[in-house]
């Protein structure tokens, strides 16, 4: 067995210069690792005192661990090793106390509870004693342990021990560090992160902790946030007093957000004093890293304390508490005055913004992006004026207004007295209210469609301040900002004023001399321009704009090249490429071809490029679209041929440009734009894997049969095959795979080429079905079973007997066709997603049920749930769904198709010729168990559902989306009749002719439909 001190010797050998003696100490290591006892000697060894400090660390533990090496120590030597590590939480050094920390979490995570029960004990002994060191070393055990190691019925009785020590340490501020102190607030943080967790196993004794627990240390945060924060930071040489008030505030934010009725009656007093923290602290501020006239100091272990941390979390948990909308009568007033003038002193640039910025245009650009801004003290101040505006945007819009004025008042003086940094105020306040230009504008507009005065007067900023901060070179950022900020009130500019403010961006761009933050700043404010601004302003400088932004594609990267293609997408745009010249549009394409072969890695970007490619493409001008295809074509066609099978990504990604400048044509592709295709592309598609590379194939090549049919069905390859039958092919091969998320959109591509080449697929129809039928019985997503499903609907609605016939005399597994058609249809087709092929599957049920076919009327189908007792209110998991699996009624098809049609009809989402058909569900009791149920809050039945009825529209979607009638951009569907029908007057109609009829014995299946059914049946006919 090794001794300690060989263990030593060797540890120093391996921290020796001389490479050789170093190389021999690693082989002798080695040769102990294999050793179980060396674990005893290097824990002698951290405690031992005599021992150079560098040597005193841990090294192994147990098999438990991935970097483990050698043989596991017995029991024995486990327990000694144990004991001289929690030995170590005591040592003198702090750097042992943290190293023997570190080590015992990691021991506990492997051996507690089960092979060290006693460790939790052990720690709230030791954290109870008087000793500095012992209470140091255990609370950072503690830190980690309570995170992760804990399970849900282990953390009640353990809190129950462990808090008050924790309270009795907070409150020791003669005997503990603040930096001790601090971990006490962040492990009872912790605790109540692992109590909220917990409440829905364990309601009673969560809600009893919280009522006990909670009071005591929220009224001890109120004493320690009460006392006076500046004398954290008089000493300069000291903040660790500040470590405290960090973890306080993110307390409270963890209580606010899981426990809010608890922390409720404290935010009176919280509140102000998260204010008065702001306010106090600002100085100090100022003084460090807006000036950055000295230097922040350190601590006294390896954790920095920065003022930033502090403002941040006192910022987060004021957001919280405004963003739920609490301890609104405080919000206003001074107090709301007082509250944003803190946050437009905050969010100023500091020193170290200003230099990483001026030198980075990455970061820069960063930095104004709400999804890449990295989190700091301007992004927490800008997200707390956000909450502020949603909740009171009149009151806070008004306030930001009047502290605005005074900003550009101060500003002036300032600069006038010579201080340098005069324009940090005023670039601050243009951000905050910049940032908030789309809630501010709708704020003003409904104000004055009140009949009140506006809240703000940004056409004054716009007339009187920024004109002047334009012509400020020497302060680029600021200069800069006046653009952005002009830019993001374009909807407010008169168009004269506009121009003038686009004409000045864009000789920002063309100068040479120009720096980073300036340059950055007017390629973002041409962006915004183009997307706030009329068309009519735009037309005179657009090609211009186009023109200077493709050099910058060759020499950004990034988050500044994602800013350059971002605004040459939203350029192309305007005025829908009208502007375009043909040489514009080759160099344009030449350039975007560059950067994309060299980004197509990036995530970011691809999605940036389909976009692009297509704006280029689709522009009016006559011979724009050819020289974009010359161009681009090629180039593409060859990325997909030469891409390797680890490189398959970027195949999927030329293919869905290719997809962009067929989706971008008008009048057919173009003279030999498939035969330059189809070789790499059947290629790619035959023998990659990839799904997402499949999928972009077959939308590609569905939008080609779309667009130029013809073309697909000329082309011949070298052996004479067709561009159908390589197309069937592949529609074969996604069939017969076991995976179905290539599959997803095939269903697209057989529609179309149903509805294009129904001729030429004639010959082998009856094999494809026949192939679409069998991939039913072992189809399993939805989205698969719907690209099955729905182009049989389609042929129903044209060619209903014909393909009846053929499915009743196909024969699958001892089946018919049919019967695997409807069983899979009438499964799934109330889960069916988009609004053609609903409908599409609508009308074709129609169709089946008034053919009175016999095999139709034969057939059996799943019908309702049948209800049991020991399912009733019951979450099935899959465990009880093998043990108690769910049961359905067995029905006629006709009534099962008339069930899906009547759930249409109670749908009552689209417009109807019968009044409202909502009416006759809203009027029928409700079976599903839910009359039990509370709304949450206090929000009425007619107010909730007349917003709901606002934002959605057919099948759950917006009735102001514009892709309401729009799948996949598919013009064909929708012009088909079956788009611009009105389903609900259709359906009703269908129903009544039906119960005239009585077609299909509809009075027979009628008697059994449901109640609520059959009340449905009968309003309708009634109401005829």
């Amino acid at each position: 067995m090794p001794s300690p001190s060989n263990v030593a010797e060797c540890l120093a050998g391996t921290l020796d210069t001389n490479p050789n003696v170093r190389m021999a100490a690693e082989l002798k290591l080695a040769e102990f690792m294999a050793i179980p006892e060396t674990g005893l000697a290097l824990s002698q060894l951290v405690s031992a005192q005599d021992a150079d400090i560098n040597l005193r660390q841990m090294k192994r533990w147990s098999p438990y661990f991935q970097s483990f090496k050698g043989s596991a120590p017995s029991t024995e030597i486990k327990n000694q090793i144990r004991q001289a590590v929690f030995h170590g939480l005591s040592d003198p050094a702090r750097k042992i106390r943290s190293l023997s920390a570190h080590t015992l979490s990691s021991i506990a995570n492997c051996d507690w509870p089960d092979e060290y029960p006693d460790l939790l004990t052990s720690l709230i002994n030791l954290i109870s004693s008087n000793s500095p060191e012992s209470v140091h070393g255990a609370m950072q055990v503690f830190t980690e342990f309570i995170k992760s190691d804990l399970t849900e019925d282990q953390i009640l009785p353990v809190l129950r021990d462990l808090l008050p020590v924790l309270l009795s340490i907070l409150g020791s501020t003669e005997t503990q560090t603040p930096l001790t102190r601090s971990r006490t607030v962040s492990v009872f943080r912790q605790c109540v992160i692992s109590l909220f967790m917990v409440k829905e196993q364990h309601p009673q004794p969560v809600k009893e902790a919280i009522s006990t627990v909670l009071p005591v240390w929220l009224e001890a945060f109120k004493v320690l946030l009460n006392m006076d924060p500046s004398k954290d930071v008089a000493e300069g040489s000291n903040w660790e007093g500040l470590a405290v008030r960090i973890q306080i505030f993110k307390a409270l934010d963890t209580i606010h957000t899981s426990f809010p009725r608890s922390i409720a009656p404290y935010l009176p007093e919280l509140v102000p004093a998260s204010l008065v923290h702001l306010n106090t602290l600002f100085t100090t501020f100022d003084r460090y890293y807006l000036a950055s006239t000295e230097s922040v100091p350190s601590s006294s272990e390896d954790e920095t304390i920065e003022l930033p941390q502090l403002i941040t979390s006192t910022m987060d948990f004021v957001s919280s508490v405004v963003r739920a909308g609490r301890a609104k009568e405080w919000f206003t007033g001074d107090n709301a005055v007082s509250l944003i003038s803190a946050i437009f002193s905050y969010i100023q640039m500091t020193d170290d913004d200003e230099e990483n910025w001026a030198n980075n245009a990455n970061a820069f650009v960063a930095q104004e992006d709400d999804d890449l801004a990295p989190y700091s003290v301007r992004v927490a101040g800008l997200d707390l004026l956000t909450c502020l505006l949603d909740r009171t945007p009149a009151q806070t819009t008004a306030t930001c207004h009047n502290v605005i004025q005074k900003v550009v008042l101060t500003s002036d003086q300032t600069r006038t007295s010579g201080k340098k940094d005069w324009w940090r105020p005023l670039e601050a306040a243009l951000t905050a209210v910049g940032s908030q230009a789309e809630t501010i504008q709708e704020c003003i507009d409904d104000e004055q469609e009140s009949g009140r005065n506006r809240p703000i007067d940004i056409e004054s900023l716009l007339s009187n301040v920024i004109p002047t901060i334009l012509g400020q070179s020497e302060f680029p950022f600021l200069q800069g900002r006046g653009f952005v900020f002009a830019s993001q009130y374009a909807k407010l500019l008169p168009v004269q004023l506009a121009g003038q403010y686009l004409d000045a961006a864009i000789h920002v761009i063309e100068a040479n001399d120009a720096s980073i933050p300036i340059k950055v700043s007017a390629v973002k404010a041409v962006q915004n321009f183009c997307v706030g601004s009329d068309d009519n302003a735009l037309s005179p400088f657009i090609p211009r704009i186009a023109k200077d932004l493709g050099p910058f594609l060759a020499v950004t990267s990034e988050d500044t090249l994602s800013l350059v293609l971002e605004t040459l997408s939203v350029v192309l745009e305007v005025d829908k490429g009208k502007w375009m010249t043909q040489e514009l549009a080759n160099s344009l394409v030449v350039a975007v071809i560059d950067v994309w072969t060299k980004n197509n890695k990036d995530p970011i970007f691809l999605s940036i490029f389909p976009d692009i490619i297509n704006s280029l493409a689709a522009s009016d001008v006559p011979g724009i679209y050819a020289t974009v295809v010359k161009q681009a074509l090629p180039l593409l066609c060859n990325s997909i041929s030469v891409a390797t099978a680890d490189q398959s990504y970027v195949a999927g990604s030329a293919i869905e440009l290719v997809s962009s400048l067929v989706k971008a044509s008008t009048n057919g592709l173009g003279e030999g734009f498939f035969p330059h295709l189809a070789p790499s592309l059947f290629k790619c598609l035959s023998d990659v894997e990839d799904r997402d590379v499949l999928q972009n194939g077959i939308t590609c090549l569905t939008l080609i049969v779309r667009k130029d049919c013809g073309q697909l069905l000329a082309w011949r390859d070298a052996s004479g095959q067709s561009g159908l039958e390589h197309v069937l092919r592949l529609v074969a091969r996604i069939l017969q795979a076991e995976d179905e998320s290539a599959g997803l959109t095939i269903g697209e591509l057989i529609i179309h080429l149903l509805r294009r080449a129904g001729e030429s697929v004639l010959p082998v129809l009856p094999e494809l079905l026949h192939a679409m039928v069998t991939r039913m019985l072992t189809a399993k997503t939805a989205t698969f079973v719907q690209s099955l499903v729905v182009p049989f609907a389609f042929l129903i609605n044209n060619q209903r007997d014909t393909v009846l016939a053929l499915l009743e005399g196909m024969s699958i597994q001892g089946r018919t066709g049919l019967d695997v058609l409807i069983q899979t249809w009438c499964e799934n087709a109330e889960t069916f997603q988009g609004f053609w092929p609903s409908r599409s599957s609508t009308m074709a049920l129609t169709a089946l049920f008034a053919s009175e076919r016999p095999s139709l009327q034969a057939l059996m189908v799943k019908g309702d749930i049948i209800l049991k007792s020991e399912t009733t209110n019951v979450i099935m998991t899959r465990s009880r769904t093998r043990t108690t699996p769910i049961e359905f009624t067995s029905v006629s098809f006709p009534v099962k198709a008339i069930k899906i049609l009547l759930h249409e009809v109670q749908s009552g989402g689209e417009p109807a010729t019968m009044g409202n058909t909502q009416d006759f569900a809203d009027d029928v009791d409700s079976d599903d168990g839910d009359d039990n149920w509370a709304d949450a809050g206090d929000v009425t039945k007619d107010s909730e559902f007349e917003f709901l009825s606002e934002l959605i529209g057919p099948k759950g979607m917006a009735f102001d989306n514009d892709d309401i009638l729009d799948d996949s951009d598919d013009e064909d569907l929708k012009g088909d009749p079956i788009s611009q029908i009105d389903m609900q007057g259709h359906l009703v109609s269908f129903l009544r002719e039906c119960a005239a009829r009585n077609t299909n014995h509809f009075s027979s299946v009628v008697d059994q439909l449901s109640a609520e059914e059959t009340l449905v049946v009968r309003r309708i006919v009634e109401h005829s």
